[in-house]
């Protein structure tokens, strides 16, 4: 039985349509995702052990909602194992000792809230390029894609540099062919 060349066409665009209303406005861009029925196991973090404290006076008083001694801190136990200070993770603004740092890389001045602009721009970037990539027919990870025009050609820029007179002492060796 043979259908008719105009209902195929039919059926085929309301199957486009509906495969495009599918999407929500957050676009991930990586392929990476947990499918399972179960917990995710690297979202699972074991609190750290119970210790008596040696003076029971000496307590912190209790916040609900707040943190809690057990809880497990990954940045700060990470900046502790390296040699740091721990207590820097928290801090909001550069500490005082990095003041000629921070004076160095804003020489050229710098941009309040860079950061959130960022964070808009992305997500712009993601929301677009969903539109486009519906079906998902290319290949590799959606990131690649999607940043693929923003990548920086570091063969072309270093010949750019050289070309100026600069020196490129630490630059890799040509690429093979």
């Amino acid at each position: 039985m043979k259908m008719p060349r105009k209902t195929v066409l039919i059926f085929l665009a309301a199957t486009i349509v509906a495969g495009c209303g599918a999407r929500d406005d957050d676009v991930t861009l990586t392929r990476i995702r947990n499918t399972g029925n179960g917990p995710d196991e690297f979202s699972i973090i074991p609190g750290k052990p119970l210790q008596a404290p040696e003076d029971m006076s000496a307590l912190p008083v209790p916040t609900p909602g707040g943190s809690n001694r057990t809880d497990q801190n990954p940045l700060a136990d990470g900046v502790a194992a390296l040699g740091g200070n721990p207590a820097a993770v928290n801090a909001q603004a550069p500490a005082a000792s990095n003041g000629a740092l921070v004076n160095h890389a804003n020489r050229y001045g710098g941009t309040p809230g860079i950061r959130q602009t960022l964070a808009q721009e992305d997500r712009e970037i993601r929301r677009s390029y969903g539109r486009v990539n519906v079906l998902r027919i290319l290949p590799g990870d959606d990131y690649v894609q999607a940043y693929r025009r923003d990548w920086l050609d570091a063969y072309a820029e270093e010949r750019r540099l050289r070309r100026r007179g600069i020196v490129t002492p630490a630059s890799p060796p040509p690429p093979e062919g």
